[in-house]
């Protein structure tokens, strides 16, 4: 008799314990309650676990550097062309650089500048920012029904493919106070290519300025391809602060205010480049003794 109580009562907690541990579609966290009451399992993790470390991140500021301190500075404008191996991630297809400065111009968590200057005098005014790089073509449309013509006007948004190289300005600067030489990214613009009637390349210039300082939390909070390492984040702060691409100097400063195609050209304009970075290097080798 003893034995078939036992054997009761443990039927009885079995019975409870699957009751409790049962889940409804309310319960399971893999659900969404629609507004029409059905429910909708969510789109599953592409991955082992969510990547939340690059949105959680926080910029640090950069060092508070006085005028006093600034023993030596040159100003640099660079190039950075997105067919070069190390460049690929700018024009990467799910989501190109371009498009990350475009979202954030739109939505105003970004400023960006006209192409007058160079030194962010004149930002763009949200209606200017949605027309960057738009085109208008007139195209005529005919009724299948009543076979009568209209013309009508579309907007065609610009092509991230089309945007194959950046220029960036920044100022390389030696503190006495830590004493180490120190290199700031200002400004990043994309640059596009200027075309005839008949398609044939006539200039290249750029579409907008874009103040870096600005723009680091937001760049801090999208993720950019890792060649090394997927699991390892790593955003476009990230490879902006750790100098993670390849580029060559376009101009430096000078008191003719001239680029160095202005008075060298062919090979010579590479030669002339790596010049200049030679000269910023050994200026801060000169400076100690061995």
């Amino acid at each position: 008799m003893k034995k078939t109580w036992n054997l009761l009562l443990t039927l009885v907690m079995l019975v409870q314990l699957g009751t409790l541990g049962a889940q409804t579609p309310e319960d399971d966290d893999s659900m969404m309650m629609l507004e029409s009451g059905e429910t909708m399992q969510e789109k599953p993790v592409d991955d082992i676990v969510e990547r939340r470390l690059t949105y959680e991140k926080r910029v640090l500021p950069y060092d508070n550097v006085r005028e006093a301190d600034i023993f030596w500075e040159k100003r640099i404008w660079r190039v950075i062309d997105t067919r070069e191996k190390m460049n690929l991630p700018f024009a990467y297809p799910d989501r190109p650089f371009f498009t990350i400065l475009m979202d954030a111009a739109k939505s105003g968590e970004i400023t960006v500048y006209s192409t007058e200057d160079d030194k962010f005098s004149n930002p763009f005014t949200p209606e200017e920012v949605k027309s960057i790089g738009a085109s208008r073509d007139t195209i005529y449309v005919t009724d299948p029904e009543t076979y009568e013509t209209t013309m009508q006007v579309v907007t065609n948004e610009l092509n991230p493919e089309e945007i194959k190289r950046y220029r960036i300005k920044e100022v390389w600067f030696f503190d006495i106070e830590t004493s180490t030489l120190q290199v700031r990214i200002l400004g990043i613009a994309p640059m596009i290519d200027n075309k005839d009637d008949n398609g044939n390349f006539r200039f290249e210039q750029p579409l907008f300025w874009v103040y870096y300082p600005e723009a680091r939390k937001v760049l801090a909070h999208e993720r950019v391809f890792n060649f090394y390492n997927d699991a390892s984040p790593m955003s476009w702060e990230d490879l902006f602060e750790m100098r993670f691409f390849s580029s060559y100097i376009w101009k430096e400063s000078n008191v003719y205010n001239r680029r160095i195609q202005d008075y060298v050209s062919g090979v010579d304009i590479l030669l002339e480049s790596q010049r200049i970075k030679s000269e910023i290097f050994n200026f801060e080798h000169d400076l100690w003794s061995y």
